[in-house]
């Protein structure tokens, strides 16, 4: 495996683990925003904070980590989508600064009016930020962006079928996890009737997951057949341990149990995503730019794998001792 192949797999292993924890948290964001009125949603509001207050700027470091990892190793693949895909992007950006603000805010402000708008803007920057971020993802996956400074089009590059299809799931399978994630939680807290209302929303998501995922193969195979060939051809493996993860997530919600729920659902998420990249591999940019023609020199490529190394050996174990005691529940008010 050469190095530019090693920081691929390094820059996409962050991927993973943004798609099902940050999706998680912009998933949050959705049931928030369907929780209802003020005196109907308390209780489900109550348990999302409790459970994404922790953890949720944590989860944003892989977004930090992605980018830098994208821009010093392949600057050519990183300026091209950069200019191409700047409108989603930037719309992505404008809601995450929103949705912080709208989360802090609404915490500490005592005047209910006011604790409605930065509410509002809490859950519905939840929902914009993973559609206009799928459907960037959804461009480059089609191949709509070629190399070089502003190259693209910027509109057509991410308002096409695939990057609508790549969004919607992006939302889909983020309030999916989300939703398995406070099963889980009010599970912890003995709270049945919370439960029971977060497994009604994880499965009834889970299937508008299953079906956007279905009518990507109608949609692939029309706007990117290029993509769809790798998904049935070398991803094939990935995408069946999917659909076999994301089943076995439904059989278990719908038997009410707990243990195994989390695991399954965000490995479901996993393989597609890894999935995705195998059925593009070698292109960093499909059609325009190969991994090896887009790697920046061996030096600067050496010195990434060290400090990816160096990071998780020091910062890892700190990120896992902070989502066991979230997930013990060990971070709210009075633990």
């Amino acid at each position: 495996m050469s190095r530019p192949d090693v920081v691929a797999g390094v820059l996409w292993l962050g991927v993973t683990i943004y798609a099902v924890l940050g999706g998680a948290d912009f998933g949050a964001g959705l049931w928030d925003l369907l929780a209802g009125d003020a005196q109907r949603g308390e209780a489900p509001r109550d348990l999302i904070d409790a459970s994404i207050g922790p953890v949720w700027e944590a989860n944003h470091t892989w977004l930090i980590f992605d980018l830098v990892i994208l821009w010093s190793a392949f600057p050519l693949a990183f300026a091209s989508l950069m200019s191409t895909l700047f409108v989603p992007l930037t719309l992505a950006a404008f809601g995450i600064i929103l949705r912080g603000s709208g989360f802090v805010f609404r915490k500490y402000t005592r005047r209910l009016a006011r604790r409605r708008a930065f509410g509002a803007t809490f859950a519905l920057s939840s929902v914009i930020t993973p559609f206009f971020l799928g459907a960037a993802l959804g461009g480059i996956a089609s191949g709509r962006v070629p190399a070089g400074n502003a190259a693209g089009d910027p509109l057509t590059s991410w308002l096409n079928p695939t990057s609508l299809l790549v969004g919607a799931l992006a939302v889909a399978a983020g309030a999916y996890v989300a939703a398995v994630f406070l099963v889980a939680a009010a599970h912890r807290r003995r709270n049945a009737d919370l439960e029971r209302y977060f497994r009604r929303r994880a499965l009834a998501m889970g299937i508008v997951a299953g079906g956007l995922s279905i009518l990507g193969i109608v949609v692939l195979g029309a706007d990117a057949p290029s993509l769809s060939a790798g998904l049935t051809g070398r991803a094939l493996p990935l995408v069946a341990a999917s659909i076999a993860l994301g089943s076995a997530s439904l059989v278990l919600l719908a038997h009410g149990t707990v243990r195994w729920i989390r695991p399954v659902a965000a490995g479901a998420v996993s393989a597609i995503v890894w999935g995705w990249g195998v059925a593009q591999f070698p292109a960093i940019l499909p059609g325009a730019l190969t991994i090896d023609a887009a790697a920046a020199p061996a030096g600067t490529l050496d010195a990434l794998i060290v400090i990816s190394i160096a990071a998780a050996v020091t910062i890892g174990p700190s990120l896992a001792v902070l989502f066991i005691l979230d997930g013990r529940s060990r971070l709210e008010a009075g633990h």
